[in-house]
């Protein structure tokens, strides 16, 4: 797609230069969503697809040095069930493994995040090996011995109160990502962000603070 295309030559540089706040225009740097995400304020939520190129690379180079100059900003991820062949498998998967870091108050940066493993492990199968499985056992067994993740931890997860919440709200990521395709940044639930006006990871953390403000 021409605009991750030339975000990502871009960020490949890294000559990266930040300009003064500007006044953003619905339409052209983000838009309004007619149906706001249930995140609340002062959050970023990521939209991606295990099966998206873009979103590997994002997850790779962008979105933790995006979040790290945003001081005090809460990070929601949110999985697209409905892109790749195994996407609902993935979406049970990541959000176990959600419920299984916020036991132990693990972020989604952290090194020792179960879900940052899981995330990467099914990225690598999918970008990088082009793994190939028989069913959904077979692809689950392979996503958790690549995670190091007990069977049973996950299956357990997966029926908890907190990753069945979070599977429900991950629902309304379509909503998004007809808009937009994936990755989709939106801020405070509300403003989905126009990669394309951001050309830069300063220029996209710019943006993203300016809508913090609004």
């Amino acid at each position: 797609m021409k605009i991750f295309t030339k975000f990502i030559k871009v960020l490949a540089t890294l000559g990266l230069f930040s300009s003064c706040a500007f006044a953003l225009t619905d339409g052209i740097e983000y838009k309004v969503l007619e149906r706001p995400l249930s995140v609340g304020d002062n959050t970023l939520t990521k939209v991606f697809s295990y099966a998206c190129s873009h979103c590997y690379k994002f997850d790779k180079g962008v979105t933790q040095k995006v979040m790290s100059k945003l001081d005090g900003v809460k990070f929601i991820p949110y999985h697209l069930k409905s892109k790749g062949e195994f996407g609902e498998t993935v979406s049970g998967i990541l959000a176990s493994m959600i419920s299984l870091d916020e036991e132990k108050n693990i972020g989604y940066f952290d090194d020792k995040s179960l879900f940052k493993r899981a995330k990467f492990a099914i990225y690598r199968s999918y970008h990088d090996k082009n793994d190939q499985f028989n069913d959904k056992n077979e692809y689950i067994n392979k996503i958790l011995k690549d995670a190091k993740v007990n069977r049973s931890d996950y299956e357990n997860a997966l029926k908890s109160a907190r990753a069945q919440e979070i599977l429900a709200g991950w629902d309304d990521s379509y909503s998004v990502a007809v808009l937009s395709g994936v990755p989709a940044f939106v801020v405070n639930g509300k403003y989905l962000i126009n990669l394309d006006a951001a050309y830069s990871i300063d220029k996209l953390i710019e943006i993203i603070k300016e809508l913090l403000g609004k």
